[in-house]
């Protein structure tokens, strides 16, 4: 019986990245395309078609079976597999992303929002291994989360769950694009962090450096982090609070603020048993965790 492998794509704003993934987790082959969003949708199509293709036939050639495949989108993906909404990449609103997919491969094909994707790979092979019930916030230019609930990705009734990033800590704060105020988003983002002009990285090492007002920029943002995340545990007990993505480089510049607020404003039973800890699967969590939607997808 050939090994069944599925593949999981990573649908960025500026990139498409694909991995070959087996059951255990192992990436087996790799691939990249660009996005080009503004190319239009049957230029995207094509390309993650080409890229889907090329890993089918690498599987091929080691004697393996590629069985589906599934791809996490920066956007709102609806459990009919329908992209509802997208900032970094509009072309795809309203598309019925999987079904298109499905139909053009012959393969089950799962969408989900990439936020959901990278805590399921963080659960399954990462920080958030025998967790069952966690949030992976993902912070980078935006702020997005995933909830594993009981063991299993929870997304909500339209599939919209986990909007960690417009949670608002300041009822008149600063406007979001979202249309409301104070949103968590515009505290502790990448886009947040550099605000004055630099770049996170750049704020981060002067950061570390010592620098008084790049310190009170991470001390904000991990302050807001703690504030909206002891809202979710106080609401739903959860054992682990993930911080995932390009900001959470500087995960040792967040936490102590981030813990800080967690505690003291958690009821002690669940805020005493909360982890924080750091994502361990950088830029493979989105496409290990499509993987996992994958797997799941044929079963």
């Amino acid at each position: 019986m050939k090994q069944e492998l599925c593949i999981g794509i990573d649908l960025g704003g500026s990139n498409l990245r694909f991995a070959l993934v087996d059951r255990q987790g192992r990436v087996l082959a790799r691939c990249a395309e660009p996005t080009l969003p503004a190319a239009g949708l049957a230029s995207l199509l094509a390309r993650l078609l080409d890229g889907v293709e090329r890993l089918r036939q690498e599987g091929a050639r080691l004697g393996c079976g590629t069985v589906a495949l599934a791809v996490g989108v920066p956007g709102l993906v609806c459990s009919d597999g329908v992209v509802r909404a997208s900032v970094n990449v509009p072309v795809l609103e309203g598309v019925p992303l999987a079904r298109e997919l499905s139909a053009a491969t012959g393969m089950p094909v799962a969408a989900l929002n990439d936020a959901n994707a990278c805590a399921l790979g963080e659960n399954r092979y990462g920080a958030g291994r025998g967790y069952r019930s966690l949030i992976a916030l993902t912070l980078g230019t935006g702020v997005g989360s995933g909830l594993i609930l009981d063991g299993r990705l929870w997304t909500g009734v339209d599939g919209a769950a986990g909007e960690f990033g417009h949670i608002p800590v300041e009822p008149e704060g600063r406007p979001c694009g979202c249309g409301s105020r104070g949103c968590v988003e515009q505290y502790a983002s990448a886009g947040a962090i550099a605000r004055n002009g630099d770049d996170a990285a750049a704020v981060a090492r002067r950061a570390r450096q010592g620098d008084a007002a790049a310190l009170a920029v991470f001390a904000e943002a991990g302050r807001y982090l703690g504030i909206a995340a002891a809202g979710v545990v106080n609401l739903l007990n959860l054992e682990a609070v993930l911080l995932c993505g390009g900001v959470a480089q500087s995960f040792d510049l967040l936490v102590p603020a981030l813990r800080r607020e967690l505690v003291s404003r958690t009821f002690p039973v669940s805020g005493g048993r909360v982890r924080v800890e750091q994502g361990t699967l950088g830029d493979d969590a989105g496409v290990l965790g499509a993987a996992v939607a994958a797997f799941g997808a044929v079963l």
